[in-house]
């Protein structure tokens, strides 16, 4: 015991805390400019940090969520300004469906797509308000074309068209009037037999282009053709089997611009 009472007796009670180098963060920097151990001990983490790091994850999540919940408000505020038209002619195009709502309000966009399992097509009509949509409800049973139309509140909205692909002038304009947009089509079918097809009925194709992937069981093409009758023509196809699938044909949106070769690398 007095062994130990002269050890203690030696021990400078003012100096400082001994701390090991092994849990010691040395590259921190007191005030001034001393350093200044900071002590994480087994098992524990840095609170602040954590607590900040924390904090911030939970201010993305609320920013997302907020972002979500605007996204969606935005998307169902378009889907109750659309209306959804059935049992549309092939020979009725979209300025022509276009034109007769046009009187329930400013229309925003006109989509008009195929169906394979049927002779008629289907279309939606985004307004600016949900006046001129609820106001497109009365016009279901008009005729257009051979058949009376059929118009319902949408339960989708129009899907974005890329604006990159959208005409740039005049002649990409007059481009996209002699072009359809063909959809369904059996990866069997060579894009031979597809320009052969649309020859055989329509008339003399322009330039083709068929589209593909590993991921999806079919193919689309643009056809671009000669004449803007045979494009017209064209939309009488949708429904005939081409290979062993029925055909989807609809107006193209977008022209068929030439492709841009690639520069050769030495």
């Amino acid at each position: 015991m007095r062994d130990l009472e002269e050890l203690f007796s030696k021990l400078n009670p003012m100096a400082e805390e001994f701390v090991p180098t092994s849990i010691m963060d040395r590259s921190y920097c007191g005030e001034n400019g001393g350093r200044v151990a900071r002590v994480y001990l087994k098992g524990t983490r840095d609170s602040w940090g954590f607590a900040r790091k924390k904090k911030g994850r939970l201010d993305n999540q609320g920013k997302r969520r907020a972002n979500n919940r605007t996204s969606m408000a935005q998307r169902e505020d378009v889907i109750r300004r659309t209306v959804y038209v059935s049992d549309i002619d092939h020979q009725v195009t979209e300025e022509h469906l276009a034109a007769l709502f046009i009187n329930c309000g400013q229309v925003v966009d006109c989509r008009v797509c195929g169906d394979p399992k049927s002779v008629l097509r289907f279309a939606f009509i985004e307004f600016t308000d949900e006046e001129g949509a609820r106001a497109a409800l009365s016009l279901s049973g008009t005729m257009l074309g051979f058949y009376p139309v059929k118009v319902t509140p949408s339960k989708t909205a129009i899907a974005p068209v890329n604006p990159t692909f959208l005409p740039r002038s005049d002649d990409e304009r007059e481009m996209c009037v002699r072009t359809v947009y063909c959809t369904n089509i059996d990866k069997k079918v060579t894009q031979a037999e597809l320009k052969l097809f649309f020859e055989s009925i329509c008339g003399e194709v322009y330039r083709m282009r068929v589209l593909g992937d590993y991921r999806h069981h079919t193919c689309i093409a643009f056809v671009e053709f000669v004449m803007a009758d045979s494009a017209t023509a064209a939309l009488n196809c949708s429904g005939v089997v081409v290979g062993s699938l029925p055909i989807r044909v609809s107006p193209s949106k977008t022209p068929v611009r030439p492709r841009v070769p690639r520069p050769q690398i030495h």
